[in-house]
């Protein structure tokens, strides 16, 4: 029987939504080894709009998290709202800007965080369902923030590190793509572009590693 997994996103680009190399290497991941995903997004709008170009906030502009999320998922997104744990085997959340923007306050809040209500009641609901949670780049500190004591890596960024251990967390630093689990949460992270240097290639072996170890 085929896993099922439910892929979070937080909109379309690094600075402001989900890192898009990040989102479909996980995608591929997931249909390489044989899997079924269904792709969620909050449906509110985005902390902010960044110019890709020019590298710095658009001002006076709104978009909403869910609608720019179906550029990514080609229109099949579905509110997180929708989201319930026992329709799948785990929830992947990807990486980019807008995990610390849109689904959380990171950005802007640092170790005193707080996550959207949508994206804590799935974490949390998923949690308790005893079903897997994975998460990739800047996104594991929303489980940092979640989950007392969780063991996850963010590569080994000092700054984010110490944001990690403030929440209580223990942070791994890993220096390759590899995979960090915690046995007691079942939860999986990888680093992806929090490694120096990254490029797609990594990402892929990243989300690769990724859907290995919990497959495994």
């Amino acid at each position: 029987m085929k896993k099922k997994f439910a892929v979070v996103l937080s909109g379309c680009g690094v600075y402001d939504g989900s890192e898009i190399g990040e989102a479909m290497m996980t995608l591929l991941a997931l249909e390489e080894a044989g899997c079924d995903c269904r792709m969620f997004a909050p449906d509110k709008p985005q902390l902010r709009v960044m110019d890709h170009l020019r590298g710095k906030e658009a001002e006076h502009q709104t978009r909403n998290v869910l609608t720019e999320s179906a550029r990514i998922a080609r229109g099949n997104v579905a509110p997180l709202a929708s989201y319930r744990p026992e329709e799948f085997d785990g929830l992947v959340f990807v990486g980019g800007f807008g995990a610390a923007t849109n689904l959380s306050d990171f950005a802007v809040a640092g170790a005193g965080m707080e996550v959207d209500p949508e994206v804590a009641r799935a974490v949390e609901e998923t949690n308790k369902a005893g079903k897997m949670l994975a998460a990739m780049c800047i996104a594991p500190v929303i489980l940092a923030k979640l989950l007392p004591g969780v063991k996850v890596t963010a590569g080994h960024d000092p700054a984010t590190n110490q944001a990690l251990a403030a929440m209580g967390a223990e942070p791994v630093d890993v220096f390759e793509p590899d995979v960090v689990e915690d046995t007691r949460y079942k939860v999986y992270t990888t680093p992806c572009y929090m490694l120096p240097d990254a490029t797609l290639a990594t990402v892929a072996a990243c989300c690769r590693k990724l859907v290995s170890a919990m497959l495994a």
